[in-house]
């Protein structure tokens, strides 16, 4: 039977109000646990980037792949994808277009206002030289005065490279219109070798390029030997154009038999580098950064290019500066983990907290029944105190006992549910209850009580 209070409607309602505070937990534990998988996975996860590079066979080339092969050989968390191109020039190109999230290109380029530095490759310098004229006439260039009016060929298809001549030209108190020029890709330095035309010769790379190096020998070989032009207005150039920089030929660069140049040469450089643009994540930098220079002497035994990657100018007010991530990661203010999701992490800490409030609450609320049955429970149980000592039969006590044991079974289970925090006041009850029921159960069985008792036995007659 069920008792007045309800028992098996509330026993309905205290498995209905579990299951829901089971549900809730569950689902809130996998969304906790979901966000920071999510957080941790986002953060371990590789990142792979398409770089613009070329010409195919360059050293360019060659250097990327090595780099690309070593970050997915060491399953490092920064990968790199070669996009082939023709040059610096289109590279830029191509990087421009969105193909691409990084490019090897130029320094003196036309860089879009969000370019900026990642590493640089290396230092492409400038090398002029003229050859001997075939009449006195003509003679042979001495300086680079004697350029105006001549002709100069111009090794490479990049209009940067005729841009560099003519601002060379013009710190040197040369009109750049007054000197011709002509380009010629690196695959015909033979046919510009035999080109009379040409009084002078430009070329921009490494200081160990093999394409200026072939170039200085066709041409002393079809012309005569070479006369190399110092470039004495290199310290104004850097000063009025920061994206060059003052540099110098050391002695027997391309060729110590014969000495080619003969003493060191003053001339001006400019950057070959990894270009990024700004909104390009600057974890992602800065963990690139870090894996191309713990790459770069690695890399160097086999491929001495590596060796001369060099850090960018982390100065803000530099002409290309650093990538944010590139410039933390080498003034050592690269933030760990910890700091780069310090909001994320207090945001998740007022969250658990909210929801402990909110679990609370919900808590609360639906247990609220069981709370209200088991005040009703109680007061029932305080009842029953009076109607003890008031019990007429012994079997009314028993019934008593018996519905006292189902409020006490309820209420225990209303406080192992939560729904009561404290059975001291129930217990009180009970403690009152057990003292009345002992004392009425020894009046009643008392013989002069004159209560008959509740299972009288039959009693025969005399004489039946």
């Amino acid at each position: 039977m069920a008792s007045p209070d309800g028992g098996d409607s509330l026993r309905k309602r205290r498995r209905r109000n579990r299951a829901r505070l089971m549900l809730a937990t569950v689902l809130t534990v996998v969304g906790l646990v979901a966000g920071a998988l999510g957080v941790l996975l986002y953060e371990l996860r590789p990142v792979t980037l398409r770089i613009a590079v070329g010409p195919q066979g360059s050293d360019d080339i060659k250097l990327i792949q090595a780099l690309a092969q070593t970050f997915a050989r060491d399953r490092s968390s920064v990968r790199l994808t070669p996009v082939v191109t023709d040059g610096a020039t289109p590279s830029l190109g191509e990087w421009t277009k969105g193909n691409a999230d990084l490019a090897v290109t130029r320094g003196d380029l036309d860089l879009p206002t969000d370019a900026q530095s990642v590493a640089i490759l290396r230092k492409n310098v400038v090398t002029l030289w003229s050859v001997p004229g075939k009449s006195k006439k003509s003679g042979t260039v001495k300086s680079i005065a004697d350029l105006a009016g001549r002709k100069v060929g111009v090794i490479g298809r990049t209009p940067a490279n005729v841009k560099l001549l003519q601002v060379i030209l013009s710190e040197s108190g040369v009109a750049p219109d007054k000197v011709q020029t002509e380009q010629f890709a690196t695959t015909a330095i033979a046919e510009m070798a035999r080109d009379e035309s040409l009084a002078a010769y430009l070329a921009v790379g490494p200081l160990d390029s093999k394409t200026t190096a072939e170039a200085i020998a066709a041409t002393a070989k079809a012309r005569g030997e070479p006369r190399f032009l110092p470039i004495d207005v290199g310290d104004s150039i850097a000063k009025k154009y920061p994206i060059y920089d003052s540099e110098e030929i050391p002695g027997s660069t391309f060729s110590t038999a014969p000495a080619r140049p003969e003493d060191k040469v003053d001339t001006v450089s400019v950057n070959h580098l990894i270009i990024a643009k700004r909104a390009l994540s600057s974890v992602t930098v800065a963990q690139l950064t870090r894996q191309i220079f713990a790459a770069r002497q690695q890399l160097a035994r086999e491929l001495p290019t590596a060796g001369k990657i060099e850090a960018p100018d982390t100065d803000k007010a530099a002409a290309l500066p650093a990538h944010r991530g590139a410039a933390a990661f080498i003034d050592g203010t690269e933030r760990t983990f910890m700091e780069r999701n310090s909001d994320y992490i207090w945001g998740l800490v007022v969250l658990l907290s909210g929801l402990g409030s909110a679990g609370a609450w919900f808590r609360s609320y639906v247990t609220r029944d069981e709370r209200a049955a088991s005040a009703r429970m109680r007061d029932r149980a305080l009842a029953m105190v009076a109607k003890a000592r008031k019990a007429n039969s012994l079997d009314e006590l028993d019934h008593m006992q018996h519905e006292i044991d189902r409020i006490v079974r309820d209420m225990l289970d209303c406080y192992d549910d939560g729904a009561i925090d404290d059975l001291a006041p129930f217990n009180l009850v009970l403690d009152q209850f057990h003292n009345a029921l002992v004392d009425r159960r020894k009046t009643l069985t008392m013989p002069s009580a004159g209560i008959a008792p509740s299972h009288p036995e039959t009693v025969g007659v005399p004489g039946d």
